[in-house]
């Protein structure tokens, strides 16, 4: 199987540098149509300026592609509508969507002005929402589309002195799992990259032996799957120097206890049964974690629960 993305047209927020470049680079080179959409700000959000858009456009171009720069800032909404609604002039559809603008303002907590906070979360979760949905009702018209979100080990697993960055890329996995659901019908498939990468958000943060490996280069692979005709829903990609996993979440089977075991105690004592991980599941919604819980409660007092 060959992936193209002939006839198909992509946006791809902060690809004027780093991972952004790389992935619009990647799908130009792949017959996509490129919107490159950069604020030209510094990797904390501050000033900006459409000369690193406008070098990836040109390069696409002299590759023999086709692509347009938007300086929008992703976290407002009224310059998102105007990307959006240039590229439908343009191109009059939009098929693909690669959110991967982002800042970092990193501190600890109780060092960090609640200011640092709002931003970070503004241009990664909002930035997010608002590009998702200025493309979601022409992705649902066209009954395609392939959306992705830029999650984070740092969100995933926990990353000293990025309590902004952490909260706000643990956000991609909780967005994309209800948008999974809501865009099913119409082709709509959602999937989240948790990438690791040399590039300026990382440069003071990693030793440069493990920087010459990192490159944006070898996870841009996985996003082009991620947007292909053939791509998943609902999975969370983890890639790096060439190597590429999954992050899944799973329930423990879990307990039940009944009245008169429900005590804190019984649960301190009994939380390497609650924790055993025999018969643990990927739930595929949150009603399922309902339905299991109700079902063992029915199961332990000889209720028998109507089909439902």
């Amino acid at each position: 199987m060959t992936i193209r993305f002939d006839g198909r047209v992509a946006i791809v927020t902060g690809a004027g540098n780093g991972l952004g470049r790389s992935h619009a680079l990647g799908l130009a080179a792949r017959g996509a149509k490129v919107v490159i959409v950069d604020f030209g700000g510094a990797r904390d959000g501050t000033g900006g300026s459409s000369e690193a858009a406008d070098k990836v456009v040109a390069e696409i171009v002299a590759a023999g592609g086709e692509a347009m720069a938007h300086g929008a800032n992703v976290a407002d909404f009224t310059q998102v509508q105007d990307m959006v609604a240039k590229t439908m002039a343009r191109w009059g559809r939009i098929d693909i969507l690669v959110n991967n603008a982002g800042i970092l303002r990193d501190k600890t907590f109780a060092k960090m002005e609640l200011a640092d906070f709002e931003a970070v979360m503004a241009v990664h979760v909002m930035g997010t929402v608002n590009c998702t949905k200025a493309v979601w009702e022409i992705m649902r018209t066209q009954n395609y589309g392939r959306i992705v979100f830029t999650s984070s080990s740092s969100g995933l697993y926990g990353n000293f002195g990025q309590s902004n960055y952490g909260a706000a890329k643990a956000a991609m996995v909780g967005l994309m799992n209800v948008l999974h659901m809501e865009g099913a019908k119409n082709d709509i498939r959602v999937n989240t990259l948790a990438p690791t990468a040399a590039t300026r958000m990382t440069s003071d943060l990693m030793a440069a032996e493990a920087l010459a490996l990192l490159t944006p280069e070898s996870i841009t692979p996985g996003v082009l799957f991620l947007v292909s005709d053939k791509a998943p829903s609902r999975v969370i990609l983890c890639a790096g120097a060439g190597a590429y996993a999954r992050t899944i979440i799973y329930e423990t089977d879990g307990i039940y206890l009944d009245e008169a075991e429900r005590t804190p105690e019984t649960i301190a004592a009994r939380f390497d049964d609650i924790s055993n991980p025999n018969g643990q599941k990927a739930l595929q919604g949150a009603f399922e974690q309902t339905t299991k819980f109700a079902m063992k409660a029915a199961a332990a007092k000889g209720v028998t629960l109507p089909p439902r």
